[in-house]
């Protein structure tokens, strides 16, 4: 079992790291194996509509990190994204990696067909909701099943850090993680 985390965030290390560590490090203890990627350093560019992804399974645009991630999304068995709310939503590199994403999958039918999808984001204050919508849609358009908790999956916190002082965000990190490993194990272990 592998699970591949999605850091849309234009920050290293900021609240959204934190989000998606706090469920990465529970999934590691369970021997889940995890990888890591984040867009701070990189700039995703947008889809171009331009359909020739169709039979070959990935973007053909190939200067940017999209290729690379699409990759490793492909191959794991489990999916978290993870998104600061800007401007309501979830970050531009999110939205053009989503789009991306979305283009390549319609043109492919079932190319993320039952993968698990975790989402979570962290917010200032509003639109927190939107962005969770918004990467659970993805999600549910290419029929992943989405791994839910007792909460929304969204912390609150606008410096550095201080999504570590919502402990109820905390405790539902902690939640999803588990709920995530169920999952995983009865879906990937019991198709052995």
């Amino acid at each position: 079992m592998n699970v591949l985390a999605i850091n849309g965030s234009a920050r290293k290390n900021g609240n959204t790291h934190i989000l998606i560590n706090r469920i990465l490090e529970k999934l590691n203890c369970a021997g889940i194996k995890t990888q890591y990627f984040e867009f701070a350093d990189s700039f995703i560019k947008p889809c171009r509509a331009c359909f020739a992804c169709g039979g070959i399974y990935n973007c053909i645009q190939k200067d940017d990190v999209f290729h690379t991630v699409f990759e490793n999304m492909k191959s794991a068995d489990g999916i978290i994204l993870g998104s600061p709310v800007y401007s309501a939503n979830i970050s531009a590199s999110m939205q053009a990696f989503l789009e991306r994403s979305a283009v390549i999958c319609d043109m492919n039918a079932g190319l993320l067909k039952h993968k698990i999808g975790v989402g979570v984001v962290s917010a200032r204050r509003g639109g927190a909701l939107n962005a969770v919508d918004s990467i659970n849609h993805f999600f549910l358009n290419h029929e992943m099943f989405v791994v839910g908790s007792t909460y929304w999956n969204m912390a609150y916190g606008k410096m550095e850090g201080d999504v570590l002082k919502d402990s109820e965000a905390m405790l539902n990190m902690d939640n999803i993680a588990e709920n995530m490993i169920w999952l995983l194990k009865k879906t990937i272990q019991g198709e052995r």
